[in-house]
């Protein structure tokens, strides 16, 4: 299925672990609860794509365009999203856990109640993404913009914010903060 044209395709429920979706066209492709464990989404375009409740354990999304996709509670743990462009992607309650998002583009990303736990995101723009009680315990944050960010109630127990830009970023009862945190 590698540079496949799958536009507004119906694949709810597809089961499509491991499968080669590297380049391919998936914009407004609708892959609720479909199981990408495992694929290759190298490049691959899912702008606006749904994937509410998908499973994409240890998927490569590296470089992906997941611009205004619906990830509401997909499963990204292990998950490759490095480069990947996820600006305005609604991630609410997804669980990242030790997810890659290594110089990631999540500028206006919903991010609320996301499970983020040992997640890398060393140098991902997340200038006014809501991390609304996002948990975020032992994340990598390293040179990460934070810019406007909500982090109203979010865990940042053991959160490595080394370089981290917080200009503007709400930390109302956010738990865990560093004794200094670096700008």
């Amino acid at each position: 299925l590698e540079s496949a044209i799958l536009e507004r395709a119906n694949l709810e429920r597809a089961k499509l672990g491991g499968a080669n979706l590297e380049r391919a066209n998936l914009i407004g492709a609708n892959l609720t609860g479909a199981n990408l464990t495992g694929a290759n989404l190298t490049g691959a375009i899912l702008r606006g794509a749904i994937l509410r409740g998908a499973i994409l354990e240890g998927a490569n999304l590296r470089g992906a365009n997941l611009e205004s996709a619906n990830l509401t509670g997909a499963n990204l743990t292990g998950a490759y999203l490095e480069s990947a462009y996820l600006e305005s992607a609604n991630l609410e309650s997804a669980n990242l856990t030790g997810a890659y998002l290594t110089g990631a583009y999540l500028t206006g990303a919903n991010l609320e109640s996301a499970i983020l736990r040992g997640t890398n995101l060393t140098n991902a723009n997340l200038r006014g993404a809501n991390l609304t009680g996002a948990n975020l315990e032992s994340a990598n944050l390293t040179d990460a913009y934070l810019e406007s960010a909500n982090l109203t109630g979010a865990n940042l127990e053991s959160a490595n914010l080394t370089g981290a830009y917080l200009t503007g970023a709400n930390l109302t009862d956010a738990k865990g903060l560093p004794k200094k945190i670096y700008e």
